[in-house]
């Protein structure tokens, strides 16, 4: 090695970002591991590169003795004094023992290392950029597929989708461009692994920050999603600015906003409601397009009871349970749905458009009324509901 060698690791430094004195070091390191492999040596050596010229020497630690027992660690001292007269027993000597044929050696492993640590460093530069971006969105060109990946390339890495990440109502081909939800960055010793979703709540979440200028400068704010991918979802969003109607912003003049994303989700029913820190309201809004005449609260169990007309029933559960079921998902509460007759029949009796009772009450109170009714939402009698595919609660 020369001083040109020294100057390409000052450019690898300058490109790569990593230290020209952290390079050298990795090869010392590996020189010594070199040297005792190809000369047999269990020698106490160190390695020296001259940090201006590429020289490199190789020294061996020898202690000074009075009568030499292990010549690969001692040195007599009549032989120590030779090369300095200063010298005593028990002082350490670093004796020069670079073999002829070192340098061709040293250029070898240093080619090795530099490349190892170069890529190393390219592998955390993209973890440090793809951890970063967790939780967010990618597009990627999809590559292959197997038993349990496609593999989608994004350039720099390749990233991998479960295959029951895929939305049910898709499929994709070598070559296809796909847009993927980055669930989780993993490091490992091959480098940054990256998962990526179809069917996470949070691609929708990500999809509406990006195309509603209102959500990404902070006027709007989404506050829940429940999502059945490739079906329907139900999003809930909130303006502290009474100026600002959060359903209009996401659904967009004449419904392009909402509609550009129902598109990239292959026709995936979104149902948009105003979020609302009153429960009864919040339900009410989350059961949309069904209309709510009565909520109760029940604090204690985190239960409502929703009375809805008798025309809105099959409406209101949706059909195999679904309405009722991403309302609960995205409230936090579960859900009991009657109709006006049934809760009649049941002897409901009701005055105000809400009630709350702190207190646990549901189970206490109705037991006989409830039986495990309370979102054990059975499809008997429900029918398809008939709903648009985007749904805006305020109409």
């Amino acid at each position: 090695m020369n001083a040109e060698f020294i100057e390409a690791l000052h450019e690898i430094e300058r490109e790569k970002g990593i230290s020209k004195e952290v390079l050298i070091e990795a090869i010392e390191a590996a020189l010594v591991s070199g040297y005792k492999r190809n000369f047999n040596s269990a020698q106490n050596v160190r390695v020296d590169i001259n940090r201006e010229l590429g020289n490199v020497r190789v020294f061996a630690r020898k202690t000074v003795v009075e009568e030499v027992t292990d010549p690969r660690a001692q040195i007599s001292l009549d032989e120590a004094q030779e090369i300095d007269p200063n010298y005593m027993v028990d002082d350490i000597i670093d004796m020069e023992v670079t073999p002829r044929d070192f340098g061709r050696i040293a250029a070898q492993t240093a080619k090795q290392v530099v490349t190892q640590r170069i890529r190393e460093a390219e592998r955390g530069i993209i973890y440090s950029e793809f951890i970063d971006r967790e939780q967010d969105i990618v597009t990627g060109i999809v590559q292959r597929q197997d038993g349990r990946f496609y593999y989608i390339d994004l350039g720099k890495v390749e990233a991998l989708m479960p295959l029951n990440e895929k939305m049910p109502n898709e499929s994709f081909k070598q070559g296809d461009r796909v847009k993927a939800f980055i669930t989780k960055v993993e490091k490992t010793t091959k480098g940054p692994q990256i998962f990526v979703s179809r069917t996470h709540p949070g691609l929708l979440k990500r999809l509406f920050e990006l195309e509603v200028p209102e959500i990404f400068d902070g006027v709007v704010e989404i506050k829940s999603v429940a999502r059945e991918a490739g079906d329907r979802s139900k999003i809930a969003v909130y303006s502290a600015d009474p100026n600002v109607d959060p359903v209009g912003a996401c659904v967009g003049p004449k419904g392009m906003r909402v509609q550009t994303i129902v598109q990239e989700l292959k026709g995936e029913k979104i149902d948009i409601m105003k979020w609302s820190e009153e429960t009864a309201e919040y339900v009410a809004n989350a059961l949309s397009p069904s209309k709510v005449v009565h909520v109760t609260v029940y604090e204690g169990e985190k239960v409502t009871r929703v009375i809805v007309p008798d025309y809105q029933l099959s409406l209101a559960i949706g059909k195999r349970g679904q309405n009722a079921r991403l309302a609960a998902k995205l409230t936090g509460w579960k859900i009991d749905i009657k109709s006006e007759t049934q809760a009649a029949e049941e002897g409901f009796v009701y005055s105000e458009p809400v009630s709350v009772i702190p207190a646990k009450g549901f189970k206490e109170t109705e037991e006989a009324l409830v039986q495990d009714e309370a979102y054990d939402i059975e499809a008997n009698a429900v029918e398809e509901a008939s709903t648009a595919d985007v749904v805006d609660e305020r109409e």
